[in-house]
């Protein structure tokens, strides 16, 4: 049954939590918990409270009385009433019945002295039949007593103006019902006559109309009782003043909070006195206060008091002769009030619950419980905690009802209550639930707690879903408790709070998802039993045996649990923390060697065969007082004239009285007469005045304490004269008679004479000094002084000194004087020897350890005096002086907070005392490497110019690198939020900052990171850089026609000039190159146009190429072998390696010469030809018309066409030479290159001298990049060249052309047929234009003709020359191989446009670096064989 139950409960704590809600045990199961309980198993809180509770009543004999009760409930409630707790039968009561509300009507109340039915408590009792029962507050009900004066007025007279007072004082229940009458006729009463509380009649400022006869009459019902009468006679005001005296002063008083006090104060007296009033010594103010009333005569009256009312009264009465005052005490009393209500709760079956309940009052309350109208007793299962709460452990269903929290203290009580609903349980969902837990063991069993352990269920073998619940009872009690494990798959619970020696049942239950299963089998366990140790032993008694000694005594134990083997005194001196302890084997110790009247605190244990047992209180004794051990302190002698002395002292010091000191012996004598000894014992006073001495005669003195025991041993006999004479002390001393001063380093000497008028007297002289002012500080020396060592004073400063005599009128006229203290001079103390042996020892990328040998120690170099080293460091930079250092007082020292990679210097220096070393020599060492803390920065990505597949990451090394970065690991990923092993790696060994990857998609954003690595390992990675690929692939098709459109086939693109808007609307391919929005159809009618064109150029130039040979050509190709044959590449062969050639020769490229060293060798740019030589020389004088073999380049190379190394560096620019007959516009129009980025450029004499590396480049647009231009735009368009900012940024080695000999000074050739031609080309200025797609070239020009020089000295040579510019240009043909022999017109040069500088730099970067040497020296002599049969075909 008890486990069809546990699984009941677990099912519906199951639904509950699912339902979100928590466990409603202790202070989490409020009212709160209610909303989150659904389904059948609801039951809402019933209303069911008190509308209205009886209250306090005072009745009288005969009298009708109702105690009013009513209470609320849907359901009618069944009222009943308990008199002193228990119920009355009203059915059969004739006097006392219940009226339809539920008060109660008691019908003339019985009252006699021995017989009181209805006086006492009352309480009304509220039950719902199936929901409980509330019980109301208590009432007191009140008979007051029979008619009975306690005291009576008497016959008094008072004078006219003054207070009276007649006294009438009954029973406190009577006072109510007292009135007076004057002459047999009522007295009204008024501000003027008033009644006490105490029924007492008080008349203030009495007239003759208030004379008669009084008497009182107590109306209680019934016949009225008369006191006796008393006359009031009034007295006419006497003619001299009369004692003030109080005929009625005030009483303390003690009230409840809201009731009204009055203080009465009458006094009497001529003149006719004033009173007031003061509360704890502060005047009390009743104008303006509501509440504070001054009555008639001067009482005062205190309505609704509150605790802020409590404190001292005082009535004061004054009539300008005297005053008198009496002092009363308010003390209020408070009703119990709640601060918190118990609040209702929801609760389970075996759960525990806490019903909170806090309340205040004065005196402070009592509480007690009820359920269901019957007081709680506290058990095992009902516990008060934290003073007021009421906890209920293991409910079973019988605990629900009401709970009500009642407070009680001596002014009243107070009921608040809460109802508790144990809730039905909810039947296990469906699934499987988990049988029994296995092996149910206590593995640990104690006198107050068990530990289980268990093993999981069968069903559940791994178990680590299952939560486990633990019911738990004392064997044979049906109340069950309930303890849950604190996390799943737990197998283990410690259950607390048992009692010793009892025996408990014990089940554990597993429960799942779907709810709790079965219950294990009951494990039975008894704690162990609790050590039977002694109780305290009773009636321990200490007292004082002597000054030093006291004696303590006790009884044995009378829970002494077995024999009794020995006790334990403690005992401690009051005030201080340490306590002493002694074995006893009786009943009784004496302890000595205590201090005399010394008070110490004792206490007793006992001890048996388990131990120490519970200790006794402490008592408290005081050892008997002696005489004082020590003589009194400081005792000076002070003459005051020729007959008397003063004497001062001090106590004996603290712990030298033993005991009170009552007084204080003086014994002095004339010094001459030492046997005449005089004694004056004294009070308590520190001082004491010998007068009636004689005249200029020596006095000794002593002095000794006194107390109950005797006299204490006396001070030295301390001497002094009396005056000769009396001398004047009416006015103050006069000035001293000298003043010197000597001052010294830190001090000064002061020596002084007195006054020279010896008349007046003088008790003492003042010394004042500062810096600067003499009132800083001030001494008094004795008058008999006459030097004095002002001390602790600052080297070289000026101090003002003033000396004063002084007597006990005042002060006398000063005296100055000033003085400047010496200077600190010290020897400067030899310095020490510096450290040797210095060493660095690194330890880590940030601590090295730096030891070093002292040979001013001793051999073994152990320390033993106060030296310690200074250690200094910082990085060998010399930029860097600044220097850290810190103090060691061993011969090592441990640098921390190093940078890694880093060299540091170190030094030593000792110091000891005032004295110190110099710096020791210096020791260095680098700190290891660690891996890099920062990542690279300045990361960017570009695309490829004509590979849209292919972008170039550039990067700068991390800030942080810690050490030589031996590569970089590129990853990359269209999904920035991937996980890192997911991102594509690319390696890059080495140094380098760019690096090319390949084969992308297009139109596809893509997210870079670069991380740095050493040899420690690798660092952090970049941030994630993004870079979408671009949308098309042609300028990867046509590197060179598609950038120059039909100009490259024989058309000039027009020049529009630097001023060109381009028009709206156009459009730009990714990578900046112009896209057309020409029609299709005039497309493809240009294409088929130039295709025809160029096929019969080609034709006829092959024909001229094969048959056209002169010896003089024959020549030049025989130089220009020889030249190629013996040419040396320079520089960095990695810039240098040479293309792949084809036999068809049908690309040419010229080399840059440039033989200048480059400074960054790894910023490179496309090798474009910089300067004359690099064109392939021609003569005039040769027939144009000669029929060569030619193919023509239409830029449309396919990937096939590439060696491997075009594939890995890429495209380079073509140009592209036209050897048509003096041409009459120039292909090229120049620009005057400005100052721009390069410091460089200067004209000089009408040509444009070009920076060391000049450029020619072939622009792909005169617009600028964002527009788009057709293609018949282009073709009849002008070719400009812009200048590149970054011309100088070019790679100094490359191949050389055949022109270019060793010495480029020595060179020689002319590269112009006549006169004309060359005074053309002086004026023609150089043109710097931007690079391209880069190629793999070489250049073949030929021999100079013989008669054309060319002048080294001029700065730059032109390039091509400007003839005939009136002509217009009907096509630009393109060279072949065939025709380079020749000397032909100048050739105009078709350059493809360039990317960015920036972009065409790193592309280069990248390229240069993937040339291998082995792979170079191949290359070269690839090339060399292929110079050859280029020769032998031009030959043939």
């Amino acid at each position: 049954m008890a486990a069809g139950r546990a699984r009941r409960l677990l099912g519906s704590l199951w639904i509950a939590l699912l339902l979100g809600q928590p466990d409603p045990a202790g202070a989490a199961a409020r009212s709160g918990s209610q909303s989150l309980l659904t389904g059948s198993l609801v039951r809402t809180f019933t209303p069911f409270y008190f509308l209205v509770e009886p209250m306090d009543v005072l009745s009288v004999r005969g009298a009708s009385v109702i105690m009013n009760c009513s209470a609320y409930c849907e359901t009618s409630p069944k009222i009943e009433w308990k008199k002193d707790g228990t119920f009355l039968n009203l059915v059969s009561d004739d006097r006392r019945q219940l009226l339809p509300d539920g008060s109660l009507l008691i019908n003339s109340v019985v009252h006699s002295k021995h017989n009181k039915p209805d006086e006492g408590y009352y309480q009304c009792v509220a039950t719902v039949e199936s929901l409980g029962t509330i019980v109301s507050r208590t009432a007191k009900l009140t008979v007051a007593g029979l008619p009975r004066f306690t005291s009576q007025p008497e016959s008094s007279s008072v004078y006219k103006g003054n207070s009276a007072i007649l006294n009438c004082e009954v029973n406190v229940d009577l006072a109510p019902f007292v009135r007076w009458e004057q002459d047999r006729q009522p007295v009204f009463l008024d501000d003027r006559v008033f009644k006490l509380p105490s029924g007492a009649l008080i008349i203030s400022n009495a007239t003759d109309l208030d004379g008669g006869l009084y008497r009182c009459i107590i109306e209680s019902g019934g016949t009225p009782k008369y006191s006796d009468e008393a006359e009031l006679k009034i007295i006419p005001d006497p003619e001299v003043p009369q004692n003030l005296m109080f005929v009625r002063q005030p009483s303390s008083l003690t009230k409840v909070s809201g009731q009204s006090a009055v203080f009465p104060c009458v006094a009497v007296g001529f003149p006719t006195p004033y009173v007031r009033w003061t509360r704890n010594e502060e005047e009390l103010t009743t104008e303006g206060y509501e509440r504070f009333l001054l009555l008639a005569g001067g009482s005062l009256e205190i309505s609704d008091v509150t605790e802020e009312d409590v404190g001292t009264y005082t009535c004061i009465a004054e009539n300008g002769n005297e005053t008198i005052e009496a002092q009363a005490e308010l003390t209020v009393q408070v009703p119990p009030e709640f601060l918190k209500r118990p609040a209702n709760i929801y609760a389970h079956e075996s759960m525990d619950i806490v019903f909170e309940c806090e309340v205040t009052g004065k005196p402070t309350p009592t509480v007690k419980w009820v359920k269901n109208g019957d007081m709680v007793i506290p058990s095992d299962y009902f516990k008060i905690v934290k003073e007021h709460n009421l906890q209920v452990l293991g409910l079973v269903k019988s605990d629900e009802g009401f709970y009500q929290c009642i407070a009680e203290n001596d002014v009243g009580n107070a009921q608040a209550g809460a109802q508790l609903i144990i809730l039905d349980l909810a039947p296990a969902t469906t699934g499987p639930l988990p049988s029994a837990p296995r092996d149910v063991v206590a593995t640990l069993v104690s006198t107050r707690f068990i530990r289980l352990t268990w093993r999981t269920p069968v069903s559940d073998p791994q178990g680590d879903n299952l939560t486990y619940s633990i019911f738990y009872t004392k064997e044979g009690i049906n109340r069950e408790r309930i303890e849950n494990t604190s996390r799943a798959g737990e197998t283990q619970v410690t259950i607390q709070n048992l009692m010793p020696e009892t025996v408990y049942v014990f089940r554990v239950v597993a429960q799942n998802k779907h709810g709790p299963g079965e219950s294990s089998v009951p494990l039975k366990v008894a704690t162990q039993p609790e050590v039977q140790l002694p109780g305290p032993a009773p009636n321990i008694r200490a007292y004082a045996s002597s000054p030093t000694s006291v004696t303590v005594t006790w009884e044995t134990p009378l829970s002494g649990n077995g024999e009794i083997q020995n006790y334990k005194l403690y005992y401690m001196e009051k005030g201080q923390d340490t306590e002493q302890d002694v074995d006893v084997g009786g009943l009784s110790y004496t302890i000595n060697g205590l201090k005399k009247y010394t008070e110490y605190s004792f206490r007793v244990v006992a001890y048996n065969k388990h131990g120490p047992g519970v200790s006794t209180q402490d008592v408290v004794v005081r050892t008997l007082s002696d005489v004082p051990s020590a003589p009194p302190q400081n005792l000076t002698l002070e003459v005051r004239n020729s007959k008397s002395i003063m004497l001062h002292w001090q106590p004996p010091p603290a712990g030298t009285h033993s005991g009170q000191i009552t007084g204080y012996k003086i014994r002095y004598r004339k010094v001459s007469r030492k046997s005449d000894v005089t004694e004056s014992i004294g009070g308590t006073q520190l001082f004491q005045l010998i007068e009636g001495l004689e005249r200029g005669t020596e006095y000794s003195f002593r002095v000794a304490a006194l107390t109950v025991n005797g006299t204490g041993p006396a001070t030295d006999w301390i001497s002094a004269e009396t005056f000769e004479s009396d001398l004047d002390e009416t006015r103050v001393p006069e000035v001293p008679s000298s003043l010197h001063v000597r001052p010294l380093v830190t001090s000064i000497v002061v020596s002084w004479t007195p006054p020279e008028n010896q008349n007046i007297v003088v008790r003492g002289y003042a010394i004042g000094y500062g810096i600067g002012s003499p009132h800083a500080q001030t001494i008094k020396v004795d008058y008999k002084q006459r030097y004095y060592t002002i001390e602790n004073l600052d080297p070289s400063s000026h101090y003002v000194i003033t000396l004063k005599a002084f007597n006990n009128v005042g002060e006398g006229i000063p005296l100055y004087e000033s003085a400047v203290t010496r200077p600190h001079s010290v020897p400067d103390p030899s310095p020490m020897m510096p450290p040797v042996g210095v060493q660095a020892s690194i330890l880590s990328h940030d601590t090295i350890r730096i030891t070093w040998a002292d040979n001013s120690l001793p051999k073994n170099q152990k320390i033993t005096d106060a030296r310690y080293y200074t250690v200094r460091w910082k990085t060998n930079i010399p930029a860097n002086t600044k220097y850290k250092t810190a103090n060691a007082t061993t011969l090592s020292y441990l640098v921390t907070g190093l940078k890694p990679n880093t060299l540091y210097e170190f030094s030593v220096m000792v110091t000891k005392g005032r004295r110190s070393s110099t710096w020791s020599m210096t020791a260095h060492g680098t700190t290891f490497e660690l891996v890099p803390t920062s990542p690279p920065k300045d990361v960017t990505v570009v695309s490829k110019e004509g590979k849209p597949r292919t972008i170039i990451v550039n990067w700068q090394p991390p800030s942080e690198a810690n050490g030589k970065i031996t590569g970089y690991i590129i990853y990359y990923s269209t999904d920035v939020n991937a996980e890192i092993h997911d991102w594509v790696i690319e390696p890059v060994v080495g140094n380098r900052l760019t690096h090319q990857i390949q084969e992308l998609t297009l139109d596809t954003p893509y997210y870079f990171k670069i991380q740095a690595r050493n040899s420690k390992g690798m660092g952090p990675m970049s941030e994630a850089v993004q870079f979408r690929t671009p949308k098309a692939e042609s300028s990867d098709k046509m590197p060179n026609d598609q950038a120059s459109g039909s100009a490259g086939k024989g058309s000039r693109p027009v020049d529009v000039g630097p001023d060109y808007k381009p028009p709206l609307g156009g459009s730009n391919s990714p990578h900046g190159s112009p896209t057309s929005p020409l029609d299709s159809n005039m497309l493809l009618v240009i294409i088929v146009s130039v295709g025809v064109i160029t096929i019969v150029i080609v034709v006829i130039v092959a024909v001229f190429c094969t048959r056209r040979t002169t010896s003089h050509q024959k020549k030049k190709r025989a130089a220009c072998k020889s030249v190629n044959g013996s040419h040396k590449y320079k520089g960095n062969s990695k810039d240098v390696k040479p293309p792949d050639l084809w036999i068809h020769h049908e690309r040419l490229e010229l080399k840059p010469i440039d033989k200048s060293p480059d400074p960054n060798p790894i910023m490179t740019d496309t090798p474009i030809p910089r300067n004359s030589q690099d064109i392939t020389p021609v003569d005039n004088s040769m027939d144009s018309n000669i029929h060569q073999r030619r193919n023509s380049y239409r830029g449309h190379e396919s990937e096939d066409s590439m060696s491997t190394l075009a594939g890995r560096r890429g495209m380079r620019p073509k140009m592209m030479m036209p050897f048509d007959s003096q041409p009459p516009q120039p292909v090229i129009s120049a620009h005057p290159i400005h100052s721009l980025d390069n410091p460089h450029h200067h004209f000089h004499s009408g040509s444009l001298a070009s920076p060391t590396r000049s450029y020619h480049h072939h622009q792909v647009n005169p617009w600028p990049i964002g527009t788009s231009m057709s293609h018949s735009d282009r073709a009849n368009s002008t070719e400009s060249v812009r200048n590149t900012p970054s011309t100088d940024t070019m790679p100094a080695s490359s191949s050389q052309t055949c022109a270019d000999h060793q010495d480029p000074e020595s060179t020689t050739g002319s590269y112009l047929a006549n006169a004309q031609e060359e005074d053309s080309a002086q004026n023609l200025p150089t043109a710097h234009v931007r690079p391209s797609h880069p190629l793999k070239s070489f250049a073949v020009p030929a021999v100079p003709p013989a008669g054309s020089t060319y002048d080294p000295a001029l700065p730059s040579t032109p390039l091509l020359t400007q003839q005939a510019p009136n002509h217009p240009v009907h096509s630009v043909k393109t060279a072949s191989i065939g025709t380079l022999g020749r000397t032909r017109p100048p050739m105009p040069v078709v350059v493809p446009s360039a990317p960015d500088v920036q972009e065409t730099t790193r592309m280069l970067e990248d390229s240069e670096s993937n040339y291998e040497p082995d792979e170079l020296t191949k290359e070269m002599a690839h090339l060399e064989g292929l110079m050859k049969d280029l020769n032998a075909i031009t030959t043939a």
